[in-house]
């Protein structure tokens, strides 16, 4: 937490917690009407928020010169983390060129087994949404599939819709090409390579035991063999534009090889891109042309199947410019309230129920859940808390992978229980299931809360901090 200079302290003294709050307040009545209500884009409603903090700032007297300042520092420290979103971009592109991500969509359907359909739909949205990055893209896909077979096989929706948007959502949030993922780190001030490893203490947990009892309700289900024409479809057209060999596994080996060893992360993921972009050219027939449009603008999928150029059609740079633009109009907003001591005045009321890392943990837990209720945003949900408690994490000496991990597990992730949501209303769209039906058995969810605030209690995998810049990859 920026320490308040003498020349700002009579400010803080004159105006307390109320003036301090007014630009949260006005913050979240923007979300809530702007993004609630009218569904207007994130970053225009934080621009607003941010233009009108600094406004208060001018009224308090700030420069505008300090306050832009404070705005530079803030995206500053959150360059890294903006420039691995931005290789991400480029590594979904180039892999699904090359084939290794329709490979890996292609063989995970083919283990899906209706016997266990409740497991199996699980496991492989997860494993789709691992290699895809998007949650909403497997829902809108597989999900949609996979309630087919549950319609032919008599399975209630409830339980299949839920098994399908716990695995999606658990790929989604450990994969490296997710934005939610990305964003998470970068906003709490941590790397990516670091949150997914510390957020695989709760998550998998959390999702093994979705699959156990998955496992055991769907044997009362039966085991009658039936074909899904979609699946079917999808499985044949990967087959038909694509040549698969292990070979394509090889930009997954780098990346993996540069994060367990512990090595820079840019450039691993370059070099995996530059291979998946030689490997297109070998297996796929593409030209270099293609590979580069595919790297900018994102890998464009002309099967002619809907289902399929749905799924593979992503990836590119500019495909992260959205939650670039979120990440910088939030920095904006943050910047301001901390250069004018705003944000210190709200931390100090704050840190008074936060003297043990438990209550940290309930504080940050309670924070997100509240801010995907009110927002019904995952951006949101994440950025708000991770803005307000980062300091308190610093000044307390704990690791920043830890929040990262909180504010994605109890924010993002549980977005898409919230009916009201854009997630909820997505998923009710696309798979015919409301929210209410699905939550109780979308376990994986709701149970990483409850495995974190266990964690939080007992101190178990609380890491403390060991670096002063935790934007880079350590232990």
């Amino acid at each position: 937490m920026r320490e308040v200079t003498e020349k700002e302290m009579p400010a803080r003294r004159k105006h307390g917690i109320i003036v301090a709050l007014i630009p949260i307040v006005a913050m979240m009545f923007l979300l809530i009407v702007g993004y609630g209500v009218y569904h207007i884009e994130p970053q225009v409603l934080l621009i607003s928020a941010a233009f009108l903090t600094g406004c208060l700032g001018i009224i308090l007297r700030f420069k505008w010169e300090d306050m832009q300042k404070g705005i530079v520092d803030s995206i500053h420290k959150a360059l890294p983390a903006m420039l691995i979103m931005i290789c991400v971009g480029i590594l979904i592109g180039s892999w699904i060129a090359a084939g290794t991500i329709p490979m890996i969509i292609y063989y995970g359907l083919k283990i899906v087994s209706p016997k266990f359909f409740l497991v199996t739909a699980c496991f492989v949205c997860s494993l789709t949404s691992i290699a895809t990055g998007t949650s909403w893209g497997t829902i809108g896909t597989l999900g949609v599939a996979f309630m087919g077979i549950a319609i032919a096989l008599g399975i209630p929706m409830g339980p299949a819709a839920g098994a399908i948007v716990a695995g999606a959502y658990f790929g989604d949030k450990m994969s490296p090409f997710s934005d939610v993922t990305n964003l998470a780190p970068a906003v709490s001030g941590s790397n990516l390579f670091d949150h997914i490893k510390h957020m695989m203490w709760s998550a998998t947990p959390a999702w093994l035991i979705g699959l156990f009892i998955y496992f055991l309700v769907g044997l009362k289900y039966g085991g009658n063999k039936v074909e899904s024409e979609t699946m079917t479809l999808i499985m044949t057209t990967l087959k038909e534009n694509f040549t698969f060999n292990i070979f394509l596994l090889l930009p997954m080996v780098i990346v993996f090889y540069f994060a367990i060893f512990k090595k820079p992360v840019l450039p691993g993921m370059l070099l995996s891109s530059i291979t998946a972009g030689i490997l297109a050219m070998i297996f796929q027939g593409s030209s270099i042309t293609e590979i580069a449009t595919a790297v900018n603008s994102g890998y464009e999928s002309q099967t002619g199947v809907d289902v399929v150029d749905n799924l593979i059609s992503r990836g590119g740079m500019m495909s992260m410019m959205r939650v670039q633009l979120v990440a910088f109009t939030a920095f904006a907003f943050g910047g301001i309230m901390q250069k004018t001591g705003l944000l210190a005045v709200i931390f100090e009321r704050v840190m008074k129920f936060t003297k043990q890392v438990w209550s940290i943990v309930l504080t940050t837990a309670a924070t997100s859940i509240l801010a995907a209720m009110v927002t019904g945003s995952s951006y949101l949900s994440m950025i708000v808390p991770a803005e307000l408690l980062a300091p308190i994490y610093k000044k307390k000496g704990l690791a920043a992978k830890n929040l990262s991990r909180i504010v994605e597990e109890c924010g993002g992730i549980i977005v898409p229980l919230v009916p009201w949501s854009m997630a909820g209303v997505y998923i009710h769209g696309t798979i015919g299931v409301s929210a209410f039906e699905y939550l109780p058995w979308a376990i994986m969810n709701y149970a990483a809360v409850v495995i974190l605030v266990i964690f939080g209690f007992t101190g178990f995998t609380m890491a403390p901090k060991i670096r002063e810049d935790e934007t880079q990859v350590g232990s």
